[in-house]
């Protein structure tokens, strides 16, 4: 991010330096399909006689004037920043510049619907991308209030945080420059600007909305074009009537359940609101689903952005149903948590992401259809949290972020996932009556200002009497994950004698943590299935705690540590629990302690301790009875990568047949219309290897062969159309029919993936080339050609790709915005292969580059532990 860094250092000078006042941005979104216009005012305050800048990502910049004295650009423009020197105690700036529409799901991304041709504009700027729109001090703890005026085709939407105006038409010869930025076109022209032009050929207006409430800059938003657009209202506590809409875009609209997401925020609402004891902060709240978005959603203040992926135009499985509804209010928590109070830098960051999640899945499970969202939990973001805690780049939840770089490679499974669970844990700590009295002092206390970490604990250690100091220490100032082991002896007639837990630590990260947490007692019932029996919830602490409750009892059939999943740490089972999990595992009646044991199961196998081949057919043998949608999601993505990776690769194939015999085997057993039966359809297309599975794909495909129950939508027939490329079955004219019959965004993107996917070598280097070469490729075709090169039954076809890719690596990372960067280089990273060919070579670029941005570092060397970690299990697969 060559020019485009921000330390803290600067950061913490800055603030001390200025307090911003207001900015007026002023937005011609009519010149040009490439660049627009931006004109900002901003009014600060300032040490006199000091010098600072302000930070902006442009093309061009046209002029900047500072108390009445013009700059010169060329001067003053350096490296993404303007310089500022000479400052007054009151300062008013304006900065023109020609900004540069983005494809990369940064800034403000410009999209052209496929469909009718339509322009989407929407804006997404965490962590530091408002500067590709307007020029702004962008830190977090230099709020301020924004006011935007914009001019577009009169007939668009317009939306940003603040409810949206009534437009006013321009006349001809009029510019965008008009408005509350105080910048006429008579002015432009005296500062020699030149006037805009309207290259779309409509009628246009501009739009001035009212000023925002104090908030960070990353929050702030401009969501525009032709979106449809459906409205409704609630009534929040404080009595105010708060509109809604829902938007997306026209070609998208006859799928977009718009009173759905209307439902579920409106009992989110009801629900923050009470529990959080603070009325909604903000005026409006829009929620708007946009194209090819980088990531789930985005809490502009007011005006949510979503991945349109959560429009459903297909069928989807149950677990992309509930994800929605935990995504839905987890955005809205932000209104509180990060909007209302936000960090005052981005080392807390994970502090503002935890709690959404947590207040997010506590909210599903306890108003929406979605009770069963902790088991979601336990089985999605549990599983990404110990995985990205056991990688080399595991870092403290509270990590010491240096500059802008860093929170890039931070915005990851410890900012999110472990700190949720670590806020789970802390709730057990305190009691949640306890906590949630802290959070509602919180806000009130700090509404509208920024802070940090210690001023969320001091409320906590008022209201529930705990020192809160070293549970802190432990838990957010350290890096790793405890696993915790039970030991038990019996007498003759079965009853314990003695039960201890024993905490260990990896070596690297030695911390012994304290935990609260619930043991669980299984025993079958007359029915035959296992349900608790008793439960024991104490405090772990040290390396061995004795369970006296324990004592006494007649050992039960399984005995699950961590028992409905208070906290964060690896459980295994003991010798016999394992036995009777590996047996009974399906039946388990409750969803949640199910979860657990798969979890169990799987981190001993990852761990080398439980071998892949047995996990492989254990978890064959019980995944047909799971009910809960992600729990069997994420088991059989862990059945996918145990045959493709971690089984031995003298078995690698046999075990690559029996996965789709024993997925179709699964499909047809199902029950019909069932999410389990459009599961292990979904995953038998994905995992199509011999002649048979093809066989029976180009039935499903030709209508010839169905599943009762099971309509071959467009999504899965494109699913289906891919397991026939996987097979050879298919290739560039099916593809090119299926784009014309679906010639969508989403049929680009599908089609994209095909062509990587065909299983040649000559396929997979211009696949391959593709992505390196086109720096102009948009981040949505980047994401699905990158997941079709590594789609494979043989990984042998990327062999020759390690080479070129370590040769290309660098330039890719100096010509990309960060997250393309990160996207393609991820992506393109051949790790099917997982054998020692790529292990050496991905240390051999290590070796010879160390002094290579730490980003690109950050990502070989996690992809080096994919690759370690799979020889390893490999090896102990005997």
């Amino acid at each position: 991010m060559p020019g485009q860094n921000l330390t803290r250092l600067e950061a913490i000078n800055r603030s001390e330096l200025i307090t911003v006042d207001s900015y007026a941005v002023n937005l011609d979104l009519t010149t040009s399909e490439t660049t627009f216009r931006s004109t900002t005012t901003v009014t600060f305050t300032a040490a006199a006689g000091a010098s600072t800048f302000i930070d902006l990502v442009a093309p061009t910049v046209e002029f900047v004037e500072l108390n009445g004295v013009v700059l010169d650009p060329a001067k003053v423009f350096v490296d993404s920043r303007v310089l500022l020197d000479d400052l007054t105690e009151h300062n008013t700036l304006t900065v023109v510049a020609q900004c540069a529409y983005m494809n990369t799901g940064e800034g403000l991304h410009r999209f052209v619907d496929p469909v009718d041709q339509e322009v989407y504009l929407y804006s997404q700027f965490e962590v530091p991308d408002a500067r590709r729109m307007f020029a702004v001090f962008e830190q977090p703890d230099l709020k301020a209030s924004f006011q935007f005026t914009v001019t577009a085709p009169a007939r668009w939407q317009m939306v940003s945080n603040q409810p949206t105006p009534e437009p006013t038409a321009v006349t001809s010869g009029a510019t965008a420059a008009s408005g509350n930025s105080g910048l006429s076109a008579a002015a432009l022209a005296a500062m020699g600007i030149p006037g805009a032009q309207n290259i779309t050929g409509e009628e246009l207006a501009t739009w001035c909305f009212e000023p925002t409430p104090r908030i960070s800059s990353y929050i702030t938003a401009l969501i525009a074009g032709p979106y449809d657009v459906q409205r409704s209202q609630l009534t929040s506590h404080d009595g105010r009537t708060i509109p809604m809409g829902v938007f997306c875009r026209k070609s998208l609209s006859e799928f977009m359940d718009a009173d759905y997401i209307f439902d579920i925020t409106t009992k989110g609402f009801a629900f923050f609101e009470s529990h959080f004891d603070y009325a909604y902060p903000f005026d409006k709240y829009d929620q708007l689903f946009v194209p090819e978005y980088n990531m789930g959603a985005m809490e502009n203040a007011g005006a949510v952005t979503f991945t349109e992926s959560y429009v459903f135009r297909s069928k989807v499985t149950d677990a992309v149903k509930e994800r929605r509804v935990v995504t839905v209010l987890h955005e809205l928590a932000h209104m509180w948590f990060g909007n209302l109070v936000t960090m005052k830098w981005w080392n807390d960051l994970w502090l503002n992401e935890s709690f959404a999640e947590w207040a997010s899945t506590w909210a599903t499970a306890e108003v929406t259809e979605w009770k069963g969202a902790w088991t979601t939990f336990a089985a999605l973001e549990k599983t990404w949290a110990y995985r990205q805690d056991q990688l080399p780049s595991t870092h403290p939840i509270f990590a010491e972020i240096a500059n802008l770089e860093d929170v890039y490679t931070n915005f990851d499974g410890i900012t999110y996932a472990k700190g949720g669970s670590v806020l789970k844990q802390l709730v057990a700590w305190v009691g949640l009556d306890a906590f949630m009295t802290g959070v509602a002092q919180y806000f009130k206390k700090h509404a509208w200002g920024n802070t940090e970490l210690t001023d969320l604990l001091s409320e906590l250690e008022q209201t529930s009497g705990r020192d809160l100091s070293t549970w802190a220490q432990l838990w957010l100032e350290t890096s790793g994950v405890n696993t915790l082991t039970p030991t038990l002896t019996t007498d003759d007639s079965g009853v314990i004698t003695e039960f201890v837990i024993t905490q260990s630590a990896p070596a690297d990260y030695p911390t012994i943590r304290p935990h609260r947490m619930a043991i669980g007692c299984y025993d079958f019932d007359d029915r035959g299935a296992l349900v608790r029996t008793h439960r024991e919830e104490i405090d772990v602490v040290g390396e061995l705690t004795a369970v006296a409750g324990l004592v006494g009892r007649t050992r039960p059939a399984l005995i699950l540590l961590n028992d409905d999943d208070l906290a964060y740490a690896k459980i295994r089972l003991d010798p016999d629990s394992l036995s009777v999990a590996c047996d009974a595992l399906g039946q388990i009646t409750d969803p949640l302690a199910r979860a657990l044991v798969w979890g169990a199961l799987w981190d001993a196998t990852r761990d080398g301790e439980f071998p892949a081949s047995d996990y492989f057919s254990l978890a064959l043998s019980h995944v047909g009875s799971e009910t809960e949608s992600t729990t069997l999601r994420g088991t059989l993505n862990q059945l996918v990568q145990t045959a493709h990776t971690y089984v031995h690769p003298d078995r690698r194939n046999e075990a690559v047949e029996l996965l789709g015999d024993a997925l179709l085997n699964l499909a047809h057993q199902a029950a019909p219309g069932s999410d389990a039966q459009f599961q292990f359809v979904k995953f038998f297309a994905q995992s199509a290897s011999t002649d048979q599975h093809g066989q029976f794909l180009e039935g499903l495909y030709s209508g010839s062969l169905s599943f009762d129950g099971l309509t071959i939508d467009t999504d899965l027939r494109w699913e289906i159309l891919h397991g026939l490329v996987l097979v050879g079955r298919a290739g560039e004219d099916e593809i090119a029919a299926a784009l014309a019959a679906d010639a969508t965004a989403s049929g680009q993107q599908a089609a994209a993936h095909a062509r990587a996917v065909i299983g040649t070598e000559q396929a997979k280097r211009a696949a391959f080339d593709a992505l390196v070469n086109n720096v102009d490729a948009p981040n949505a075709i980047v994401r699905a050609t990158a997941a079709g090169l590594c789609h494979v039954n043989d990984p042998g076809l990327l062999t020759d790709l390690i080479a070129p890719y370590f040769a290309a690596i660098n330039g890719i990372w100096e010509t990309r915005s960060y997250h393309m960067a990160d996207e393609t280089i991820s992506g393109l990273y051949p790790s099917p292969l997982a054998n020692e060919a790529l292990r050496v070579a991905s240390q051999e670029w290590l070796a010879a580059n160390p002094n290579a941005a730490p980003g690109l570092r950050r990502i070989i060397i996690e992809c080096l532990a994919g690759v370690t970690r799979a020889l390893a299990v490999q090896a102990n697969d005997k």
